[in-house]
C-alpha cells in the first residue's frame, strides 16, 4: 500500500470539483502530484468519499475550551461581551502550564476530528497567576507547542502583546496581569520561540491584542521589531468586535478602529483583522483593498452578541476571509461555515448569500474561500489540494446517512448544512500523515480524559 498517495473519485481542488484524482506527496508531507482523470493502481489507497482541503482555523484561544458552556446564565441585568469577559478572566487566572497543555491537547484533537487541520493560536496568558514571568518566560507558549505536536495539528503561534485596559494607555486591570508585556519583552519572547517553532514546523507570528490594549507608540515599535526579525510573519489583531470599542475609539482618536489602523499601520496581506464586525462602507472597501484577511468566528460572535459581519459587502470588495472557533463554544468546521452563511441570510433575508458565479453551490464557495483566507492568515502553505502545498486533506464518509447516495457536491452541501451534529468525516491527513481514521483520532480517549481532568481541577476553585 502506498502511504504517500490517495485516490479520490471526487476531490475539491482550488479551482473546483474534479473526478478521479490521484493525490501524491513526498516524505516532507507536501503534494508532488495532483492528477485529474487518473486511474488507481493496485497499491493505491482509495478514499472513502469525496476529498476536501483541510480547513485552517484562523483564531483560537485554546484555554477557553475549558470554560465553554459555563457562562450561559444572566449575571447582571443586561449581559454582554464585557460581563462575559469578567468571567473569562476569572477562569484564566487559575490556569497552569499543565492545565493549559491538557486543555489545548484535548481541543486540538477535537479540531482534527472536526475537519480543521491547522490552527492559529492567539496566545495571551503569558505569566503566572501573580503576573510574574515563569523561570522560562516562554513556558505557557511551549505548553501550546507541545499540545499541537502531540495532536498532530499544524500551528501558527501568535504571542499577544497586551499593555493597557483601554484607549489612551489606561492601566491594566487586575484580571489582565497575566497578559502584560513590554514591547522589548515581547520581541525577546519571539526570538526565544523562533527556533522552537522552526524545529516543529510551526509558524511564528505576532498578535497586538487590540487598539485598546496596545498604545500607538507600542504598536509602531513592535511592528518594526517584528519586521527586523521576520518581515513575512503574520500579524493578527482583534478589531471592531463590539460597538463600545468603536465608540471609545471615536471618542479617543476621532476615527473608527479599522480606519485608524489602516491610516497608522502597514496593513497588508500578512494581517488578519479578527472579527472586524462593525465597519462602515468605506472601511469595508479600504480593508479589503489592503489584502488583509477578515477573521470571522460565527459561533463565538453569536454567543457573545457581537453582531453580524457584512459578507456581501466584503465579497463585493474582493476581500479575503477565513473561519476561526475563537472561544470554542463550537468545535466543528462545517458548523462554523453554516453559521456564517445563516447569519448572512438572517441579515439580508435571502438564501445562498455567499455563493459565487464560479461556485453556485454555497457550501463549495464557502469552503474554498475559507481555506484560501485561512491559509493566508496562517502564513503557511496550506491553501488546498495543489502541488507544493502541505498535504492537509479531509475525506468525507460516503456511507454516512446524511451523505449516502448523493453526488460529491451535494455531499459537501449536506455535510455543511445537514450533518454537523453527527460527524460525516471519515479521515483527516495533516502533512500526509493520517491523524483521524474512521472519524476518530488515535489519541481521542487520552485527550478527552486530560481535558476533563484539567477542567474539573480548575473549576474546584470557582467561587
Amino acid at each position: 500500500m502506498n502511504t504517500h498517495a490517495l485516490f479520490a473519485r471526487d476531490a475539491l481542488l482550488p479551482t473546483g470539483w474534479a473526478r478521479n484524482v490521484l493525490l501524491q506527496w513526498d516524505g516532507a508531507g507536501r503534494f508532488t502530484q495532483v492528477q485529474v482523470d487518473a486511474t488507481p493502481d493496485s497499491g493505491s489507497q482509495i478514499a472513502a468519499g469525496p476529498v476536501l482541503p483541510g480547513l485552517p482555523n484562523l483564531h483560537s484561544h485554546a484555554f477557553q475550551r475549558g470554560m465553554a458552556g459555563l457562562a450561559e446564565f444572566r449575571g447582571q441585568a443586561q449581559d454582554s461581551f464585557w460581563s462575559w469577559r469578567t468571567l473569562m478572566y476569572r477562569f484564566a487566572a487559575r490556569l497552569t502550564p499543565a492545565s493549559l497543555e491538557a486543555i489545548a491537547f484535548g481541543l486540538y484533537v477535537e479540531m482534527l476530528e472536526a475537519g480543521y487541520t491547522s490552527v492559529c493560536e492567539f496566545h495571551y496568558v503569558h505569566h503566572d497567576a501573580g503576573g510574574v514571568p515563569y523561570a522560562d518566560d516562554a513556558e505557557m507558549a511551549l505548553a501550546l507547542l507541545r499540545a499541537a505536536a502531540a495532536a498532530g495539528i499544524g500551528l501558527t503561534l501568535l504571542p499577544v502583546l497586551y499593555q493597557s485596559s483601554g484607549f489612551g494607555g489606561q492601566p491594566p486591570g487586575e484580571g489582565q496581569r497575566r497578559f502584560i508585556r513590554s514591547t522589548d519583552d515581547m520581541l525577546r519572547l519571539l526570538e526565544r520561540l523562533r527556533p522552537v517553532c522552526a524545529a516543529q514546523g510551526a509558524r511564528l507570528g505576532l498578535a497586538p491584542h487590540s487598539l485598546r490594549a496596545v498604545p500607538p507608540d507600542a504598536l509602531r515599535e513592535v511592528l518594526a521589531g517584528l519586521a527586523a526579525q521576520d518581515a513575512t510573519a503574520p500579524v493578527h489583531i482583534h478589531i471592531a468586535e463590539q460597538m463600545q470599542e468603536v465608540e471609545d475609539c471615536l471618542a479617543h482618536s476621532g476615527q473608527r478602529p479599522v480606519a485608524w489602523l489602516l491610516d497608522h499601520a502597514p496593513v497588508d496581506a500578512r494581517w488578519c483583522l479578527v472579527h472586524a464586525t462593525h465597519m462602515d462602507a468605506g472601511e469595508y472597501r479600504r480593508a479589503a483593498a489592503s489584502g488583509a484577511v477578515a477573521g470571522l468566528c460565527p459561533s463565538t460572535e453569536a454567543n457573545l452578541g457581537d453582531g453580524v459581519f457584512d459578507g456581501p459587502a466584503w465579497q463585493a470588495a474582493g476581500g479575503a476571509w477565513g473561519i476561526g472557533s475563537d472561544s470554542h463554544v463550537c468545535v466543528n468546521a462545517a458548523e462554523e461555515l453554516m453559521l456564517f452563511e445563516y447569519g448572512q441570510r438572517l441579515a439580508t433575508r435571502r438564501r445562498n448569500v455567499m455563493a459565487t458565479q464560479a461556485h453556485p453551490h454555497v457550501a463549495t464557495a464557502l469552503l474554498l474561500a475559507a481555506v484560501r483566507g485561512g491559509a493566508q492568515a496562517a502564513g503557511r502553505a496550506v491553501g488546498g489540494l495543489a502541488v507544493g502545498h502541505q498535504a492537509d486533506l479531509v475525506t468525507l464518509d460516503a456511507r454516512h446517512p446524511a451523505l449516502e447516495g448523493l453526488g460529491a457536491e451535494d455531499m459537501l452541501s449536506s455535510h455543511v448544512f445537514a450533518s454537523h451534529r453527527s460527524n460525516a468525516i471519515h479521515g483527516v491527513h495533516v502533512g500526509g500523515r493520517l491523524r483521524v481514521r474512521s472519524g476518530r483520532h488515535e489519541a481521542q480517549a487520552r485527550a478527552v480524559e486530560g481535558l476533563v481532568s484539567a477542567r474539573h481541577q480548575l473549576l474546584q476553585e470557582r467561587p
